[in-house]
């Protein structure tokens, strides 16, 4: 199913996360209501450490997604003042409760504070934004993409989304250029989109990268995660490629901006649109793997 923009006199299909999103949240309360039948509860557990505004929002919206299927919310609240023994005592009661099934440690955690010491006491068994060192290892390993290793949310929802609207084989052979390299997608998205299920071949440019607009003209799809207000130009894309908008940028009335410049999109046969394209997405891939992990844990636990 398509969603047609009528943008300049040219339709462009809509990768529409919200609508794919609320799809998926009614599939995954039914797979949470069977589970349950069989005895299986699942919780999601948050550390959330001060009162950032935007920190406090992000994680509200995920527990706010855990209730409408019903997953359990474990919410750990720790003041601003928290030092990293009392991150770190956090972390290690989330790992040992049985009731939490999988757990994030809400950024950024207050300065001074060792943060990947403390992403990396998180159990990659309990690894809910599938960002772990342990996890990403796995999925560097195994180019297959065989093994029961929960996935990064954002790239696994960028890449649902096309196969969902655009074809499952498209991106079989598809030049993706990646803009940034962040961990959360740019270093990332490559290795799923390069196991060879999905076959795609990934360049990833950064602030290093001195031809850019050459590259991005030789890609078949862009996804653009720089955090930049309209940082990809029209005459950067190739007619018919695919654009996904992951950067996000607020002004300072808090409207929110797109990675790629509204003219732009003009060139695009599909793209995602900021907001309402791959952020729903992130936090339906999130529950997706509370759910996996819940599965995982609960066959291992009975073997």
């Amino acid at each position: 199913m398509s969603y047609p923009l009528w943008y300049n006199e040219c339709m462009i299909g809509i990768l529409d996360g919200k609508s794919l999103a609320t799809l998926m949240k009614n599939e995954q309360k039914e797979r949470v209501e069977q589970l349950r039948e069989h005895g299986v509860s699942l919780g999601l557990g948050t550390i959330l450490v001060g009162e950032d505004a935007g920190s406090l929002k992000y994680v509200a919206g995920k527990h706010r997604d855990c209730d409408e299927v019903g997953i359990e919310s474990i919410r750990v609240d720790l003041p601003a003042s928290s030092t990293e023994s009392e991150i770190v005592n956090a972390v290690e009661k989330l790992n040992a409760d049985p009731k939490c099934t999988a757990f994030i440690v809400q950024l950024p955690l207050p300065q001074g504070v060792n943060t990947n010491r403390v992403l990396e006491l998180v159990s990659p068994q309990k690894d809910a934004d599938g960002l772990h060192p342990e996890n990403l290892g796995r999925l560097l390993l195994d180019i297959n993409a065989s093994s029961n290793t929960p996935l990064p949310c954002t790239p696994s929802g960028i890449i649902k989304l096309i196969t969902h609207y655009i074809g499952a084989d498209f991106l079989n052979g598809k030049h993706v250029v990646v803009l940034g390299r962040g961990i959360t997608v740019g270093r990332s998205i490559g290795l799923l989109l390069t196991n060879r299920k999905i076959n795609a071949t990934v360049t990833l440019c950064h602030t290093g990268t001195t031809n850019l607009p050459e590259i991005t003209r030789s890609a078949d799809i862009i996804i653009a995660a720089v955090g930049k207000a309209h940082f990809v130009q029209k005459n950067w894309i190739k007619p018919g490629a695919v654009l996904l908008d992951v950067g996000v940028s607020r002004d300072k009335d808090g409207k929110i901006s797109g990675d790629i410049a509204p003219d732009a999109i003009a060139a695009a046969s599909w793209y995602s649109p900021n907001p309402g394209g791959v952020g729903p997405m992130t936090r339906a891939m999130l529950l997706e793997n509370i759910i996996q992990l819940g599965i995982w844990q609960h066959e291992n636990s009975s073997t």
